[in-house]
């Protein structure tokens, strides 16, 4: 996420609302962009593929399967290989050690679709449509509850940049890491905004305007899911949790999500979710992300 300044992820989150409100235009002809997937996808790969494709290139999508990367290739030689082939490459990797290689290496830009670190074009898809339902983010209280995995990261580091107040809530021991929490911070404080880390899901909800959960168990983690299940059981978002919330506020989850877990259906499927239009925007600021990338400056 600390790769962009506050300006450029400004700029993408209303680029890609002007792109989702203008229609489709072609920018990309001739342009190739490969999908290197270590893990499944349906909303990374169906929005980049789209994107791709509504912006006049042509996608590539490259399943654990077929590249083996890591083992049946090493990641540098995967990288300078799809370099010759492609304009850009899309990595959804386990380890984030996998796509610092890859774009140590690549000749073409790298795109970080998800790692174990980060999930950064979530997070600016999600401040895409928190823009669009509340017309501002500067102001904004973001409380987010549940694991401080990835998405968490990602969510607190951008909401230092874009002005927004988050609280985190999450267990003593599924806390986001300190590192995370004081480089946002640091970005917080040009911004004038706040971060703060919490063990109470009701004051981190207290007065929010948006409430944010994610999956207690990621992907990779299935054999800790008893332990984690039992660790989370006060962070549940549920009607009772979404009391304490601002008067109209909004429930978040980038899914996808395990109904009657770390949210009950009441609340996924209530008027206050947004949780497809969060879907949705991953296309849009798909489209932003590649044609800034793409797109040569004047």
């Amino acid at each position: 996420m600390v790769d962009l300044s506050p300006d450029e992820a400004g700029q993408l989150i209303e680029q890609a609302l002007v792109m989702k409100q203008g229609g489709m235009r072609c920018l990309l002809p001739w342009r190739s962009v490969a999908l290197l997937f270590e893990k499944p996808s349906l909303r990374t790969r169906v929005s980049f593929d789209l994107a791709v494709s509504q912006l006049g290139g042509h996608c590539l999508y490259l399943s654990p399967q077929e590249v083996g990367l890591g083992q049946r290739e090493s990641v540098p030689d995967v990288a300078r290989v799809l370099s010759r082939y492609v304009d850009c490459i899309v990595a959804r990797v386990f380890s984030h050690e996998t796509v610092a290689l890859l774009a140590e290496t690549a000749t073409v830009s790298v795109i970080n679709a998800l790692s174990d670190l980060e999930h950064p074009c979530q997070a600016l898809a999600d401040f895409l449509t928190i823009r669009e339902h509340k017309g501002r983010l500067a102001g904004v209280r973001l409380a987010y509850v549940g694991d401080g995995n990835n998405v968490a990261r990602s969510l607190s580091l951008l909401a230092g940049m874009m002005g927004i107040d988050i609280v985190i809530a999450s267990p003593e021991e599924y806390r986001l890491d300190d590192v995370t929490v004081t480089s946002a911070r640091r970005l917080a404080a040009s911004a004038g905004s706040s971060v703060v880390v919490t063990e109470d899901p009701v004051a981190a909800v207290n007065g929010a305007d948006v409430v944010y959960t994610d999956t207690w168990t990621s992907m990779g983690q299935e054999h800790e899911t008893t332990v984690r299940r039992k660790a989370f059981e006060r962070f549940q978002v549920n009607g009772t949790l979404m009391a304490h919330a601002a008067p109209n506020a909004l429930f978040m989850h980038c899914m996808p999500a395990h109904h009657g877990e770390e949210v009950t259906s009441e609340v996924l499927n209530g008027e206050s979710s947004i949780v497809f239009d969060q879907a949705e925007n991953r296309l849009h600021m798909q489209k932003a992300i590649l044609s800034q990338i793409l797109i040569p400056a004047d």
